[in-house]
């Protein structure tokens, strides 16, 4: 008897795990919950946040031989999407892209619905081409092209040009505060032609930065100009700069929606604010620098369906995960995250803290700012000002009977005291580190000043960690590089034999970077006792990385080349990612 077919999801998650977005166990238990549940293997994918929806999309359109379109880069005239009629559109989640003679290009969120093609073809009188494009991003286009959103910092600086008043005083600006709490999304207020340019301006800059996936917004005043980046996946990108003459305006405005002082320009300022775009909220981190020619303001943008739902999404090998599974299901101990700035440490503690989060523990955490808020979890943000600092939060948070502890960061000896001493009195604690390895998070205790046989006691786990960019999937393309090249850089060839490496060629959907979204390498070094006996002789970093590798640790560049093996990612990132190690 013939094995039965595979179904279409079945075909759609095989996709998934051959473009390295989920792993083969992830499929087998989404396949066991769809058998309990009785729900498509699609939905469950999309419900558990597994990839994005613009990825789903371009392996859905592969699987059907349908061409993926990317509609937050596309602009479709009105007359375009006028053919279709908008009642139709929406009931058949379509909207029509191009038309080239009798042929219509259309988006569909179902390509296979010939009942939704047959009827655009009757009402049209034109054959269609079905493109694939995910339902929301439809519906979001499909309102977009309704309220006529055409705006453009060209736009805006001609409507600018045209206005009286460019100051736009603190008071102006305060008499929109309220409309700005009340709206619905900022990505209308960006169109709306009756707000006064600086409010447009500020909306249409965030809007931008969160459709294009930015993680930092930089707004840097020089003497005859306004600089205006994005960071993209780790790289700024310059974008049109917004003129010179809307600068304090738009750094005052940036600062009511942030409720902070717009008379103070001589000190740095740091703030919050909350938006919503698209139909999702997100919250901003604000800082605002004195430079010599004004301030310069940059926002953090904290999006939380970046968050992972859990460490086993955190892309480790079988073995890393392993020991990283079994430090966080310990009792007690203190488990250590380094890296620098902007690695993903947060997001990784974050995802042990969400597999942890239970009514039988009582998790308290300690951080500056707090980032993302999490039901369940008691959150406790730092204020220097008034005396609430790691150390005296730390010591309160010991007397409210907690399991399971998280700080922010150790900066200092006396943090790093009271987090030894909770891990040894019984808590599981969790905290980041500023260092280059797993082995130097040893070192580093050591330099603070704590004991060594308190170290090698209370630690139980050290990890390090680095993101590095994910090859674009809309154009991924073999790459070969020449033999010299693995010897100058003391790579063995023989590590990639049989395997075709590959690298993005540039398209608009990476914006010809050839790179679209990131991910995570992750060092794991479990102390073991005889790592324990080095830590107690103080030696080096160096010589318990050694040991550590021999017990089986994957270093960061051993993570690293594993990605370009599973053409993840490229050899260059490597080399930029892991150039120490």
């Amino acid at each position: 008897m013939p094995p039965l077919a595979k179904s279409f999801g079945e075909r759609i998650a095989e996709a998934l795990v051959a473009d390295g977005l989920i792993h083969e166990k992830q499929v087998e238990e989404l396949l066991e919950q769809q058998k309990q549940k009785g729900t498509r293997l699609i939905k469950l994918i999309a419900e558990k946040g597994l990839v994005s929806e613009q990825d789903m999309t371009v392996s859905m359109g592969r699987v059907l031989g349908v061409a993926p379109i990317n509609l937050s880069r596309v602009a479709i005239p009105a007359d375009i999407a006028d053919i279709v009629p908008r009642d139709v559109a929406l009931s058949h989640k379509v909207i029509p892209i191009a038309r080239l003679e009798n042929k219509l290009m259309l988006a569909m969120a179902d390509p296979l619905n010939v009942l939704a093609i047959d009827d655009i073809r009757r009402i049209t009188k034109l054959e269609v081409t079905p493109m694939i494009a995910s339902e929301k991003a439809i519906s979001d286009k499909l309102n977009q092209v309704d309220s006529g959103q055409t705006s453009s910092m060209e736009d805006i600086i001609k409507d600018a040009e045209h206005q009286a008043e460019l100051e736009a005083d603190a008071e102006n600006l305060e008499t929109v505060k309220e409309q700005q709490e009340d709206a619905s999304s900022l990505d209308k207020l960006a169109a709306d032609g009756q707000d006064a340019p600086v409010i447009k301006l500020a909306n249409l800059i965030l809007v931008q930065a969160i459709k294009e996936r930015a993680s930092d917004i930089h707004i840097e005043p020089f003497e005859k100009m306004v600089r205006l980046r994005y960071r993209t996946d780790g790289a700024l990108v310059d974008r049109t700069p917004p003129p010179k003459n809307m600068q304090t305006p738009l750094l005052s405005r940036l600062k009511i929606m942030a409720s902070l002082n717009i008379a103070e320009r001589r000190l740095p300022q740091d703030g919050r604010m909350r938006v919503k775009v698209l139909g999702r909220d997100f919250d901003l981190r604000v800082s605002f620098l004195p430079t010599v020619h004004g301030e310069k303001c940059v926002l953090r943008v904290l999006d939380k369906s970046n968050l992972s739902g859990s460490i086993d999404k955190l892309g480790m090998d079988p073995a890393t995960f392993k020991r990283f599974r079994s430090a966080v299901d310990a009792p007690h101990g203190l488990i250590l995250v380094t890296g620098p700035t902007g690695s993903g440490k947060t997001t990784t503690l974050y995802s042990a803290l969400n597999e942890l989060n239970k009514p039988e523990y009582n998790i308290i955490t300690v951080e500056d700012p707090v980032e993302f808020q999490i039901p369940g979890i008691n959150q406790v943000p730092t204020k220097k000002e008034i005396g609430l600092t790691f150390a005296n939060a730390l010591r309160s948070i010991l007397r409210q009977d907690p399991d399971i502890i998280m700080i922010g960061e150790i900066r200092d000896t006396e943090t790093a005291e009271i987090a030894v001493e909770a891990s040894l009195t019984g808590h599981q604690v969790l905290s980041t580190l500023h260092c280059n390895d797993a082995p130097g998070a040893i070192s580093r205790l050591d330099d603070m000043g704590i004991q060594p046989f308190l170290i090698s006691s209370a630690v139980v786990l050290a990890c390090a960690q680095r993101l590095m960019r994910r090859i674009c999937l809309s154009c991924k393309e073999p790459v070969d590089y020449p033999a010299k090249m693995f010897e100058d850089l003391d790579i063995d060839p023989g590590f990639f034999e049989g395997v075709t490496l590959h690298r993005g060629r540039g398209c608009d959907r990476c914006n010809n970077s050839g790179y679209a979204g990131r991910l995570a390498i992750i060092e794991v070094m479990t102390v073991s006792d005889e790592i324990r006996k080095l830590v107690i002789q103080r030696a080096s970093a160096m010589e318990v990385g050694k040991v550590a590798i021999e017990q089986g640790m994957r270093t960061l560049r051993m993570a690293a080349l594993d990605k370009v093996r599973e053409g993840l990612t490229t050899l260059e990132q490597t080399l930029v990612v892991t150039a120490a190690h």
